[in-house]
């Protein structure tokens, strides 16, 4: 049965203002998980700084580089991991840490590039960052809502690695509190929770939904006669976006960007910070379907401890633990986290020693990242970095290994091409997936 175009607009944007979704998002996953035909989902979880690897999941409190940290035992006997990590140590039977990553950028927008895309700053290619990449093969065209959806992210050390690239704007990610020019509201005690929400989704004031309705109809109108003389591929996939956005606008599905439906006890298990409430707008969104979202940790300074590193690291930690232990912990009550995969990871690693200010500085030698979730073996360490730190003593991998690791977890041909700009084919991921880690 079809509907008046101002008839469907109109009942589904009065759908964004009934009652509360909360009682049956939990029902919803439910239904999701239960059929076999669902699609898998990825979380990446954007460390921006460069997390130092001693002080979180590569321990060393026998040598001196390890610093003023204790390790403690997680759920899997002889896994260890940071004291400041206490609820993903519960959870250790899910993680799936390499120990044995080794890239070669150093700086912050290269490294940046480099771990988003899987390629190094070089040439006129503009090649797309990992969500655009993964979501274009995971994701479905006609969704309601969004493929990808990047959650505060601070894009000012290469505003190239977040983009879609030569993939084009179709692929581009929804973007929720960028988190450019703001720090991160850190820790549980915060007075207020994280505000996230996404303005584009709001009407402008004073604006009724009779003349929103009447705006669309006349854009619509004017629309339609320019792609009728204007039939290239651009103009097709900028309208394209432009219908989508509208789809979701007038959607009930909007609603999964409301976090004020969850419970306060809720919230405040994640964390008041803008990563703790982005990790619990992640579980909302995968309940939903979205195939591919990514929260970061860390706005201006983030994990860049130059100075201070255990006072900082130490915060940051907290955030991390609160966010990412309650996202696995309701992903897995929901029999969501054996079709998740997350990727724990930043530009790069931390120097073992310690510098004059107490700080660690860049390291991208032998450094950490982590899976977590389903398709892949968890509850295990990969590689080994040697007992001072500072180089691989064995299983030594680099970027593209791991995003070929994450493809196979997803069920996604690493060796996908997609065309760029310039007519040269490349796959989504240059290396091969670490065969200790395939189930």
């Amino acid at each position: 049965m079809s509907l008046h175009r101002r008839e469907l607009l109109r009942a589904a944007g009065l759908g964004l203002l009934g009652a509360s979704a909360s009682g049956w998002f939990p029902l919803l996953a439910q239904e999701v998980a239960a059929d076999p035909a669902r699609r898998r989902h990825c979380i990446l979880l954007w460390m921006n700084g460069g997390p130092s690897q001693l002080d979180t999941f590569d321990p060393k409190p026998d040598h001196e580089n390890g610093g003023e940290f204790k390790a403690i035992s997680t759920s899997v006997p002889g896994l260890a991991i940071s004291e400041h990590l206490p609820k993903l140590a519960t959870l250790g039977e899910h993680l799936t840490i390499v120990r044995s990553l080794s890239t070669k950028e150093g700086d912050h927008g290269r490294g940046t590039f480099l771990m988003r895309t899987g390629r190094q700053p070089t040439g006129p290619i503009r090649y797309p960052t990992l969500g655009s990449l993964v979501s274009k093969e995971i994701g479905l065209p006609e969704a309601d809502l969004p493929n990808y959806v990047s959650i505060s992210p601070y894009t000012l050390f290469n505003r190239q690695a977040y983009s879609s690239g030569y993939l084009g704007p179709r692929y581009s990610p929804l973007t929720v509190a960028g988190a450019d020019n703001l720090a991160s509201v850190e820790g549980e005690q915060a007075p207020t929770y994280a505000e996230l929400g996404v303005d584009d989704l709001r009407g402008p004031a004073g604006v009724t939904l009779a003349q929103a309705d009447s705006r669309l109809e006349l854009w619509r109108g004017l629309q339609d006669g320019f792609l009728a003389r204007h039939r290239s591929a651009s103009p097709q996939v900028h309208d394209t976006v432009y219908q989508r956005a509208i789809r979701m606008m007038r959607s009930d599905t909007a609603r999964a960007f409301d976090l004020s439906e969850e419970p306060a006890e809720v919230r405040d298990a994640y964390g008041r910070g803008r990563f703790g409430q982005g990790c619990l707008m992640a579980r909302r969104l995968v309940e939903r379907g979205v195939p591919f979202v990514e929260v970061s940790l860390g706005g201006p300074g983030g994990w860049d401890t130059h100075a201070d590193n255990f006072n900082l690291v130490r915060a940051l930690s907290g955030e991390l633990d609160a966010g990412w232990g309650t996202l696995m912990q309701e992903l897995k009550d929901r029999s969501l986290l054996e079709s998740t995969t997350i990727l724990w990871m930043g530009e790069f690693g931390r120097t073992p020693t310690l510098n004059e200010q107490g700080g660690r500085d860049h390291f991208p030698n032998a450094w950490s990242c982590v899976f977590a979730g389903g398709g892949l073996k968890t509850g295990l360490a990969h590689g080994r970095t040697s007992d001072d730190g500072m180089s691989v003593a064995d299983g030594k991998t680099d970027v593209g290994n791991v995003l070929a690791t994450l493809c196979a977890a997803l069920g996604v041909d690493h060796s996908t091409q997609n065309v760029s700009e310039v007519g040269r084919p490349f796959p989504i991921a240059e290396g091969e997936p670490i065969k200790d880690l395939l189930l």
